[in-house]
């Protein structure tokens, strides 16, 4: 899952939001990696996670968009699934 950062909140320190959103999606389900990038300009946090279904995945990157949004300004997010060699967006 993708979710662009605009503006932290008060307080919030820069190194603390992606694992932050990490940690979230392990609340839930398995992490295998995290990064963030700039894209266009904007500030995107990349989790990748496993999932069972297109659901529970919907629900991981919703409960991560959650948390994330308690730290900094969130923008669009998106769930992209790997299928063999290639990549569909879920969300």
């Amino acid at each position: 899952m993708t979710v662009a950062i605009g503006a932290l909140r008060p307080g919030v320190r820069p190194d603390a939001v992606l694992p932050a959103a990490a940690d979230a999606a392990a609340d839930l389900t398995v992490v295998e990696a995290s990064s963030v990038d700039v894209v266009r300009r904007e500030a995107r946090l990349t989790v990748r996670y496993t999932a069972d279904t297109v659901d529970e995945a919907i629900a991981v990157a919703e409960h991560t968009v959650e948390r994330v949004g308690s730290l900094a300004q969130t923008g669009a997010w998106a769930v992209t699934e790997r299928v063999g060699g290639r990549w569909f967006r879920r969300a």
